[in-house]
C-alpha cells in the first residue's frame, strides 16, 4: 500500500492524469485485497490481472526480471528486508534518471519522458518505434 501510495503522490504533484494507468504486480495476491484494489480503483489505476491482453504483463515481467538479475541476485546477500528496499528505490531511482536505454536513443525513461510529453504539448506528432501514429 505504502508503494502504491508514494507512487500515486509522486505523479499527481506534478499534475499527471492517472487515468488508464496500469498496474502490474509480480503476483497477484494484491488484488485479493480489497483495500489494495479499492485504492487502485479510487486513483483510475486497472490492475493487470484479467486484463484482455498480455503485453502489459510482458513489459511488467521484463522489468522484474532486470530488477532481480541486476540488483537481487547480482548485490546480494542481503543482510534482512530493510536493506533490499533501500536498495530497491536507489536502484529504481537509478534506472529512470541515469540507466541508459539503447530503444529510447541513448537517454534515460525520466528524460524520453519530458520529451514525449514536450511534444505533445507543442502539438508535434510523438515518435513511436513503429510506422503507426501513436
Amino acid at each position: 500500500m505504502n508503494a502504491l501510495g508514494e507512487a500515486v503522490w509522486d505523479r499527481s504533484r506534478d499534475g499527471d492524469d492517472l487515468d488508464g494507468l496500469v498496474h502490474h504486480s509480480d503476483r497477484g495476491v494484491q488484488y485479493l485485497a480489497i483495500r489494495y484494489t479499492e485504492r487502485l480503483a479510487a486513483n483510475g489505476v486497472v490492475n493487470s490481472v484479467g486484463s484482455k491482453d498480455s503485453y502489459d504483463n510482458a513489459m511488467a515481467e521484463t522489468m522484474f526480471g532486470l530488477y532481480k538479475t541486476e540488483l537481487v541476485r547480482n548485490k546480494g546477500p542481503w543482510r534482512g528486508l530493510d536493506d533490499l528496499e533501500l536498495a530497491t528505490l536507489e536502484w529504481v531511482d537509478w534506472f529512470n534518471h541515469r540507466r541508459i536505454h539503447h530503444q529510447l536513443g541513448r537517454i534515460a525513461p525520466a528524460e524520453h519522458e519530458v520529451n514525449y510529453y514536450n511534444r505533445i504539448n507543442s502539438g508535434q506528432q510523438p515518435k513511436t518505434q513503429t510506422k503507426t501514429p501513436a
